[in-house]
């Protein structure tokens, strides 16, 4: 495809026009006459008005006269220059006009008044004639009839504005690209007439009904709006973000948004919890089975003691069906609810509400990953990207000095993300400088590899080693060795792949980023694993006799405390400390950057700990919830004080897709991989907790289900559904083949949606091509009528006696 000729179009602005200052923002999709009916249309309206064409100067004329052959003027930039006649027809493209005629804006919301009249169902106004159309060209405001013709619209658009309720009218006139006093003007007129009796009412005293009415609904609503303001202020998000987006750029900024994002998960999981757990059991405490210890504070740190009796850990809660606190029985056997009690089964609705709080989060879950991948990797958003940062963000309602700003600052801080893009991809390297390249990543890879065994070693040998000496309840402090160990790996680990990474000198920052969170995740989650298999491998074994819910519980608890002491210990000493070192020691200015992978990384693992340990402490996420909060404060403080924008700026358009992504799989695939296995095939505790008497947790289900089958026809169908929907496993492969189906006819439809969008701009470059030619074709044609009434011109004003003198010379 030839590359079409650009031309600049130098149209002056008619001074009559005072609206013609500012583009139109609204859109102009209803505008659609083709550019030959636009042509013939200016083509009409100049033989009809008689407009002549400019006169060129002597020279001018005499050197287009000389080269017939020369299709264009070129300016002094090379610029192809066209006559007045042709930047005339273009300033009347759609395109330039609307935005400049007052009248073509009045017109256009004249149109959108009637349509929404008519849609909804208000009666016509029959006697008004017919709107115009939006101009497609400049008016001429030197016109009567053009200056008639916008006061005509102008006042069909007021009557149109009346028949709208206030509500319909406020909004109208607040989206109309016009000045403020134009908009004034219009509410004022637009408003619908007063009747005498309510002129008088209103120059009358309110009776004291209306007044207090009025000073109802005036309180109501200013509550409403200082309730509204106090809510947001109280959303750790509100004003934050936008000062850290503008300041340190969208790869930061992605890190407190992801904590937002986990901060909404706990918060959808934890109320089924409280509602149906924690507050059932709370308000049917069990009996107690012992002494229950006094809190000493230790707890605070190892989970046991005086938080083992009570709901915040999986031991404490009952089997039986909830009424009055019911004593376990002798012989072990379950509780036997007494006659009139109320039918909640505490088994059932621990089994239940954990499953459907996981549904739920998996949900929402894949909801977010979705529309994280359709904003991110959405179809064709990539080009003009930089034209729509330039002319495209800043926002004019903004007043004041400070939103001023830092909308200044977000959009510096956007322009340098996309310069930087775009010039890592003009960088290309040579053959053996990538051949050394990818020698210094294996080695490194290799190195980061070891180390991950190295770390996953020293966790299994340590927790073997805590299976053989066993610890008594006076010595629970010990308990913290094992979380100290693994936060201890977890802490120096992504510290040694950091000064690795500095071998690999990558040319992308992003690339950098993302082969941090790599490693650093394979790390963890080799770790986590090696837990699990710790506590539902080993440790069940060990304590046939005691409960190791509890255990399991307070080892995820520990880990949780322990993870959040060693994330701020960091934030102190790699943050705040090696600042200080190295302004007073080293005198440099630089302050180091935010490590935003390993403080992503942290974010994963400590929600991947919250979904193992929900099963075994359902309070675990109020505690997430109440980590991330104080983190985000932290982080944020840390942040502003002690670390500088990226050296290397970059634009973090898929960051948010990724970490949703990690956060979905391994965290909690994984999870939801952990807890199944401890349902369906563990044996739960002979001394503790809802499923004491049972062979497996998933067998509450069951004994649920032949209580059904015993109770009465009523209600069979839910023996029928638990088992040929739940027991029988083809309605699951149909559900995945239907899914997978899906998913295949959606990729489907996006790789057509490329397609076209490919061939719309192809056919959009064409349509350009197009008009420039029938430009330059209309250029021709007015260079041919001027050179010919030039020649008539000189013809006419020649005398004949020179003439006839040049004849007789000849």
């Amino acid at each position: 495809m030839s590359q079409s000729p650009a031309f600049v179009l130098n149209v002056l602005e008619t001074p009559e026009d005072p609206e013609g200052q500012e583009p139109s923002p609204y859109d102009e999709s209803e505008v659609h006459d083709s550019f030959h009916q636009l042509i013939q249309e200016q083509s009409r309206w100049v033989a009809e008005e008689g407009l002549e064409l400019q006169q060129r100067q002597p020279e001018t004329g005499a050197l287009g006269a000389s080269g017939s052959d020369h299709e264009t003027m070129l300016g002094p930039e090379g610029a192809p220059v066209y006559s007045m006649a042709t930047l005339r027809i273009l300033a009347s493209m759609p395109s330039r006009t609307i935005g400049r005629s007052r009248g073509a804006i009045i017109s256009q919301y004249y149109s959108r008044t009637v349509k929404l009249r008519r849609r909804a169902g208000r009666p016509q106004l029959r006697d008004m004639g017919r709107s115009a159309r939006p101009s497609l060209r400049l008016y001429d405001l030197e016109l009567d009839s053009a200056v008639l013709e916008e006061e005509e619209k102008r006042g069909l658009l007021v009557k149109e504005l009346q028949g709208l309720t206030a509500a319909q009218r406020d909004h109208m006139l607040r989206g109309m690209p016009l000045s403020l006093a134009e908009k004034r003007g219009l509410r004022e007129e637009s408003r619908p007439p007063r009747g005498k009796h309510r002129a008088q009412w209103h120059r009358g005293l309110l009776s004291c009904c209306d007044q207090l009415r009025d000073s109802c609904v005036l309180a109501s609503h200013n509550l409403g709006l200082a309730l509204l303001s106090g809510l947001q202020a109280l959303m750790p998000w509100h004003y934050a973000l936008k000062r850290i987006g503008g300041r340190f750029g969208s790869s930061v900024l992605s890190y407190f948004l992801f904590l937002k994002t986990l901060l909404a998960f706990n918060t959808l999981l934890l109320p089924p919890l409280l509602a149906f757990i924690v507050g059932v059991q709370a308000a049917f405490p069990p009996a107690p089975t012992g002494p229950v210890p006094a809190f000493t504070g230790l707890e605070l740190l190892t989970g046991g003691g005086y938080f083992t009796h009570s709901v915040m850990y999986y031991g404490y809660y009952s089997n039986a069906t909830l009424n009055q606190p019911c004593a376990s029985p002798l012989d072990g056997s379950q509780c036997t609810p007494e006659a009139g009690s109320l039918p909640y089964s505490m088994p059932l609705a621990y089994l239940f509400t954990l499953g459907a709080a996981f549904f739920i989060t998996c949900i929402t879950l894949v909801y977010s990953m979705s529309r994280s991948f359709g904003e991110s990797y959405r179809v064709g958003s990539t080009s003009g990207v930089h034209a729509i940062t330039v002319f495209c963000s800043w926002d004019y309602k903004v007043t004041q000095r400070w939103a001023t700003r830092l909308q200044h600052d977000n959009i510096r801080t956007q322009l340098k993300e996309l310069l930087a893009e775009w010039q890592s991809r003009q960088h290309r390297r040579s053959a053996c400088g990538q051949l050394r390249r990818v020698a210094v990543l294996g080695l490194v890879w290799l190195l980061c590899l070891g180390t991950t065994l190295g770390c996953t070693l020293a966790v299994y040998t340590f927790s073997e080693l805590m299976i053989k000496s066993p610890v008594s309840a006076e010595r629970e402090a010990v308990l913290l060795l094992l979380p100290l160990v693994v936060c201890l790996l977890n802490l120096g680990g992504p510290y040694l792949f950091r000064i690795l990474a500095a071998l690999e000198r990558h040319d992308s920052p992003v690339l950098e980023v993302y082969v941090a969170i790599c490693r650093n995740l394979i790390l963890k989650m080799v770790t986590l694993g090696i837990l699990c298999y710790h506590w539902l491998g080993r440790r069940v074994g060990t304590l046939k006799d005691q409960c190791w819910e509890n255990f399991v519980g307070q080892e995820l608890y520990r880990l949780m405390v322990m993870d959040f002491i060693f994330t701020l210990l960091d934030t102190l000493l790699g943050e705040l400390v090696w600042r200080l070192f190295s302004e007073k020691q080293l005198k440099r200015k630089g302050k180091p950057e935010f490590d935003i992978a390993g403080n992503v990384l942290e974010l994963i693992y400590g929600q991947t700990l919250t979904w193992l340990g929900v099963l075994f402490s359902p309070l675990l996420p109020a505690m997430q919830i109440i980590k991330l909060l104080l983190l985000f404060y932290i982080k944020k403080a840390s942040l502003m004080a002690n670390c500088q924008a990226p050296r290397r700026p970059w634009k973090a358009s898929h960051m948010s897709t990724v970490f949703i992504s990690l956060l979905c799989f391994p965290s909690f695939l994984g999870a939801a991989v952990f807890l199944c296995y401890a349902v369906w095939q563990v044996k739960p505790s002979s001394t503790c907790g809802p499923f004491r008497t049972l062979d497996t947790m998933y067998e509450a289900g069951k004994v649920w289900v032949r209580r059904l089958e015993k109770a009465g026809p009523r209600v069979s169908w839910l023996p029928w559904i638990h088992r040929y929907l739940v027991e029988d496993t083809f309605p699951i492969y149909l559900v995945s083949a239907l899914l997978l189906a899906v998913i295949y006819l959606n990729i489907q439809v996006v790789k057509g949606q490329r397609k076209v969008i490919c061939l719309l701009k192809e056919q959009i470059s064409n349509e350009g091509e197009d008009k420039i030619f029938l430009i330059n074709k209309l250029q021709r044609v007015y260079e041919r009528k001027e050179r010919s009434r030039a020649g008539r011109t000189e013809e006419a004003v020649t005398p004949p006696a020179l003439l006839t003198d040049g004849w007789d010379a000849q």
